[in-house]
């Protein structure tokens, strides 16, 4: 690290690495997105893509061999989304804990200036917010940054670097030092202490430096406006496909003939490193190794170019500007002409008005918010910024310490909870990728009015009044490119409503799944708990019958209620159920002993006439289970189908191989019935030996020898591949508990030609960063076994592509 500031240069590399918060805004889990597949969901996919192999990012020798593993998050500047890092604590936590330890390894690296910085909350397009909203979007970002990597931020990254001088403001009332922002950003420079501005442009604006922002106020921030021409080409034009031209560029931008400091910085989505392009990880990773050696160059964060070079220039910026509209902000109010791309005549007119009905909305809850808040808060806007801390760790003790902080008087928890609900939903309905594409049915639109519908719902609870009618209407301004679809009303009513969730519904929910639950007594369902205060189950074959009275309560709100339910399956997806809040013990006590009495006699015509004698005629089924649940159940019924389904299929397979076996070799086309009866069996068998807990390499081999005896096809290689790389890392972890098991460690190597005469290619990650942990381990030694095993250990290494010097 450099000691002097004058003539030194230095490179900084950032990842703006964030995803949309995805969370059912009911039930604050992720459901099944099929797009992903084979993941369950897109935080998952790029989680695997991009995350996880930054974290653990593999530099290759001139064989492409694996010689050197590292974590590229310690020698880059970089950003978390706070609601991504929210979601990875729990789904990913080895990946996130990587990120944390990167921040602390680079504070050593970097001289006491971590690589991390802060992000705004939610990624809402600043500018547009109003001011409660901003404020509280910096003071969110700062404590959930606080919260994670244990210290302050020096920086912050603004939702699409989109600014004015408000923002700016807000940042630097909040001791924010500096910011991000494009070189199209710049308006005009000058020297510190000098009278005349000159007017820059995205070509014109010298980025190798640091510039102060003086602010109305009195008080200023740096500014860094990142090179836009290496940024692109990193993002689009194939700069990542070599790790060396990707450094190459980096070090050809600084100026031989500048005496002065400079520093090459550039600015991308993090996702670019693995996720947008593949193996991008890799190449990030052999820049920055490549960069390290030039003793000339220093890599640098931020913070570290701050303390080490003086800045000597100010600027001024375009207000209401961004890095992915060049129309300023329009992208997210207006049919500016930006968009995704490859809709030949589709258009975003859409855009305003969302967007207005979104600002009525929001107008509407914040009026009560501060109707009712005046009788509970001590300062309404101090309680939703504190809030935050309930947000980051959700339990009893942060909810008492958040009511003992700011209430006024005795209030019911749950309806101080509810308001500082709708003003979290409220905040998360103007997630920027809400607009970013091209149409009002996206996945990224559905999902910001679903908190939409979150906040209506909660302003029903806490004001009394239904605000979803006028929305509507305002939304029915929003025009879908999907005829289908007709306008944004439209859509919420198909895609939004469906997914409303209030404590009936979890009730209901709960009930149904009651029927396949083992031990339903008390269950955990996403944020809700509940609670049985009577059950009973009986079997009759198929058909199940249960009854039983359960509380249930959101441990979000805290807002309870008493269900009595009764529910009968007669067979497979078949399942009536009914629910009542307001039954008596007397009647539900009446009600069991006739239902019972009835199932157990087999009179289940009389057991569904019970029903609606006590319940009334309103009913639910299946359907009403939740998405991740249902699947779930559906699953589990269609597996016993399957199952004999498989059976008659295998017996044929049983019965009629010889048959097959003639036709053939006899140049005999197999009929279609038996290719689609054959290829079913070995799939299964095939899916099978990657369950399994020892891996079966003649099963495989039998497997490989039968596909292409008949032409036969993999179905799915995309599952079978994520099941395969999951099976040798499991295999490998039992490989380093088992040193002595030569045959262990020889099936595995057996394994790979196999995987490749599939055509399955799975993802070796996990697995290399494992044998490079245990390969590091082995000993030298004179035994016998474990000089084969050592033998054996080093053909792994070549098989999954790993070198250990």
């Amino acid at each position: 690290m450099p000691s002097s500031t004058t003539a030194s240069k230095y490179v900084c590399i950032h990842g703006h690495f964030y995803q949309p918060p995805r969370e059912n805004a009911w039930l604050e889990v992720i459901e099944v997105q099929d797009s992903a597949h084979p993941y369950h969901d897109w935080n998952e996919r790029i989680t695997a893509e991009c995350y996880e192999p930054n974290a653990t990012a593999r530099i290759l020798d001139q064989e492409n061999i694996i010689r050197d593993i590292v974590n590229n998050y310690s020698r880059i500047s970089f950003n978390f989304g706070p609601t991504l890092l929210s979601w990875m604590e729990t789904y990913a936590p080895e990946t996130y804990e990587a990120i944390l330890e990167a921040d602390k390894e680079s504070i050593k690296r970097f001289k006491g200036h971590g690589s991390a910085i802060a992000q705004v909350y939610n990624h809402i397009i600043m500018p547009l917010a109003n001011e409660r909203d901003k404020q509280t979007q910096i003071a969110w970002g700062i404590r959930d940054f606080e919260f994670r990597f244990k210290r302050k931020p020096e920086g912050m990254w603004l939702a699409e670097t989109a600014v004015d001088i408000k923002t700016l403001e807000a940042l630097a009332e909040n001791n924010i030092k500096f910011t991000i922002l494009a070189p199209r950003q710049a308006k005009a420079v000058r020297k510190i202490g000098e009278t005349e501005w000159t007017s820059v442009n995205d070509r014109s604006v010298n980025t190798k430096q640091s510039y102060l922002c003086k602010l109305p106020s009195g008080k200023s921030i740096y500014i860094f406006f990142y090179d836009g021409d290496i940024s692109q080409s990193i993002a689009f034009n194939g700069l990542l496909n070599d790790g060396r031209h990707f450094a190459d560029s980096l070090l050809n931008a600084i100026d031989p003939n500048n005496k002065e400091a400079q520093l090459v910085h550039v600015a991308t989505d993090g996702e670019t490193y693995g996720h947008h392009h593949k193996h991008g990880d890799m190449a990030l990773a052999f820049c920055l190794d490549f960069i390290e050696k030039e003793k000339s160059i220093n890599l640098t964060n931020y913070g570290q170019f701050l303390s080490l070079v003086p800045t000597t220039y100010e600027a001024q910026i375009h207000e209401n500007s961004s890095w992915s509209c060049v129309h300023g902000v329009e992208r997210w109010r207006n049919d500016c002409g930006c968009n995704s791309g490859g809709k030949p005549g589709w258009n975003q007119q859409w855009r305003r008005p969302l967007r207005d009905a979104l600002d009525w909305l929001r107008d509407q809850a914040n009026e009560i918010v501060e109707r009712e808040g005046k009788k509970i808060f001590r300062d309404t806007l101090a309680a939703k910024n504190d809030y935050i801390n309930v947000v980051l760790n959700r339990n009893d003790d942060t909810i008492k310490k958040f009511i003992k902080s700011n209430i006024i008087d005795t209030a019911q928890s749950s309806d101080v909870l509810r308001l500082m609900e709708m003003q979290r939903h409220a905040m998360l309905m103007y997630t920027s990728c809400g607009w970013f594409f091209d149409e009002v049915s996206g996945i990224e639109t559905t999902q910001i009015l679903q908190y939409a519908c979150r906040v209506i719902q909660l302003a029903s609870q806490t004001g009394n009044v239904n605000l979803e009618p006028e929305f509507l209407e305002r939304l029915e301004k929003a025009p879908s490119n999907v005829s289908a679809h007709r306008n944004a009303a439209e859509v919420y009513k198909k895609f939004v409503l469906p997914a409303l969730t209030n404590l009936k519904r979890v009730g209901m929910h709960y009930a149904v799944s009651s029927i396949f639950d083992d031990e339903p007594e008390a269950l955990t369902i996403f944020n809700y708990k509940t609670y049985s205060e009577s059950f009973i189950k009986k079997e009759a074959g198929d058909q199940k019958l249960a009854l039983g009275i359960t509380r249930v309560k959101s441990l979000v709100t805290l807002s309870e209620k008493k269900f009595t339910f009764a529910v009968i399956c007669l067979g497979k997806h078949n399942i009536i159920g009914n629910i009542s809040l307001d039954m008596g013990p007397d009647n539900f006590a009446s009600m069991q002993f006739r239902m019972v009495k009835a199932f157990e006699e087999g009179r289940l015509g009389d057991v569904i006439g019970l029903m609606q004698s006590y319940f009334g005629s309103e009913k639910y089924t299946i359907w009403q289970l939740f998405s991740d649940e249902k699947r779930k159940v559906l699953e589990l019924i269609a597996k016993e189908s399957l199952f004999e389904l498989e059976n008659s299929l295998r017996k044929s397979y049983n019965s009629d191989y010889q048959l097959i076996t003639a036709l053939s070799n006899n140049d005999i086309p197999i009929p279609n019935a038996y290719r689609t009866a054959f290829e079913y069996v070995l799939n299964a068998d095939l899916t099978n030996c990657f369950l399994s807990d020892r891996i079966n390499i003649k099963a495989m081999e039998r497997i490989s020898s039968e596909l292409d005896r008949w032409s036969l096809k993999i179905e799915d290689l995309d599952k079978l591949s994520k099941l395969a790389g999951e099976s040798i890392f499991k295999e490998l972890k039992r490989i380093a508990s088992e040193r002595e098991n030569v045959k262990r460690i020889q099936r595995l190597n057996r394994m790979f030609p196999l995987l490749k005469k599939f055509g399955l290619k799975p993802n070796l990650h996990k697995s290399q960063n494992y044998y490079f942990q245990i390969s590091r381990e082995a000993r030298k030694t004179d035994n016998e076994d474990e000089i084969q095993w050592n033998e054996q250990l080093k053909l792994l290494g070549e098989n999954l592509n790993v070198k250990v010097l």
